[in-house]
């Protein structure tokens, strides 16, 4: 069992990780000090690299603690509004009433925490009231819990949805994009009052037949077999999941980093030489994205299968064919809802193109009510994160979503 072989080494190598933390934060303290010499950080930062050899399978903290509103710094609280099992709705309330849009972020369950979209949601707060998906890992829900698969993600954005009420803006980043397109659907045709007035698809897979990455290049070389064969364990014993079956997060990790193996091993290189000359902040850059990258959790079997062969290979929603409960989805149905698409012009994870194909999906909608934004110079990340978000996709978004609130 590979999840089995994984958790054994990570036991095994936890004391090697222990002492080479203590030799860091020693050696760390002594080059602070009178004592300081070339030598000595040379040794505090080749430990750094030693202890940081590990995986953190709990979600890290947003410590998104104040927001700036009109030159004032308000405090803000994280509030679990409603949960299940497998997720909550993780509100950021701010301590001070502010009249703002109400705002939804669907974060991706691929292999990361809700934490990787830190930066979507600061740049939010100021001028939204912001809600964020925040899904647990599948290794600490209990397997009496049953499945989780597409049909039981859609039914949970539901009663999200619900839970909030009318008025409610929703904004999926990535993977969760076709679901949420399909809820939205959904949401329209019944006549919900919970449908969404406006719905944002960052940099996600509508229609992965346009301009193939490398990522839909994997998905659709082996077929669905090969994917439950190959990438699927169970839960050790040690774990409050354990017997689920899993994608496991440290194998989506792998997947990642030997995408761009280059680029890491070159991250972690100037890391030690930042850490040895003493150059904190350039070091704590890349320690705050690693920190991040490196905090996984395992997806429900049944739910990575599922979108692998619906969303991937088999490219259900864009062909008529996707299904939610023995129902057929239908985007046409959207007319309530606008639509905003967002795409990267480098992105190599989501190619543009996947994700503009929502507009021609959408084709009940009137084209003044549908939107596409191609932000230039950004990769798949980009999207969501960083100076170019904040200082020019951003401004969009919120725009649109004031048009038609």
């Amino acid at each position: 069992m590979i999840y089995q072989a994984y958790q054994t080494h990570t036991d095994l190598w936890a004391p090697v990780r222990a002492v080479a933390d203590w030799t860091h934060a020693l050696f760390r303290e002594t080059y602070a000090g009178p004592l300081a010499n070339p030598y000595f950080r040379n040794i505090a930062a080749g430990a750094e690299l030693l202890a940081r050899t590990k995986l953190v399978h709990d979600r890290p903290a947003f410590g998104i603690g104040t927001v700036s509103i009109a030159g004032e710094n308000v405090p803000v609280h994280e509030d679990v509004a409603f949960a299940t099992p497998f997720g909550a709705l993780l509100h950021f309330r701010k301590a001070r009433a502010v009249d703002a849009p109400r705002v939804l972020v669907v974060a991706p369950m691929a292999g990361h925490f809700a934490t990787l979209l830190r930066d979507t949601v600061r740049t939010l707060l100021p001028e939204h009231d912001v809600y964020v998906t925040d899904w647990f890992n599948a290794r600490d829900v209990a397997h009496s819990h049953g499945r989780f698969g597409l049909d039981e993600y859609i039914a949970h954005l539901v009663a999200f949805l619900e839970h909030l009420g009318p008025r409610t803006h929703v904004i999926g980043v990535c993977q969760p994009c076709a679901a949420l397109l399909a809820t939205v659907a959904l949401l329209n045709e019944d006549g919900n009052p919970a449908a969404p007035p406006s719905m944002t698809l960052m940099a996600g897979p509508i229609d992965t037949r346009i301009n193939p990455t490398r990522v839909n290049e994997f998905a659709t070389g082996h077929d669905i077999a090969w994917f439950e064969r190959n990438v699927i364990d169970v839960v050790p014993l040690r774990h409050e999941g354990a017997r689920r079956r899993v994608y496991p997060g440290f194998m989506q990790l792998t997947a990642f980093l030997s995408m761009n193996l280059p680029r890491h091993l070159k991250a972690h290189g100037e890391l030690y030489r930042n850490a040895a000359r003493g150059l904190d902040a350039r070091a704590q850059a890349t320690r705050d994205f690693y920190d991040e990258y490196f905090s996984v959790l395992d997806l429900p079997a049944e739910f990575y299968l599922e979108t692998v062969a619906r969303v991937f290979q088999e490219h259900h929603l864009p062909r008529g064919r996707f299904v939610w409960r023995n129902r057929t989805v239908d985007p046409r149905a959207i007319r309530k809802t606008a639509l905003f698409t967002v795409e990267g012009e480098r992105d190599d994870v989501c190619a543009p193109g996947q994700t503009l194909a929502a507009q021609d999906l959408c084709s009940g909608m009137k084209p003044s009510r549908r939107k596409h934004h191609l932000q230039p110079g950004v990769g798949h990340y980009g999207v969501f994160a960083g100076h170019r978000w904040h200082n020019e996709t951003y401004p969009l978004l919120r725009d649109f979503i004031l048009r038609n609130a």
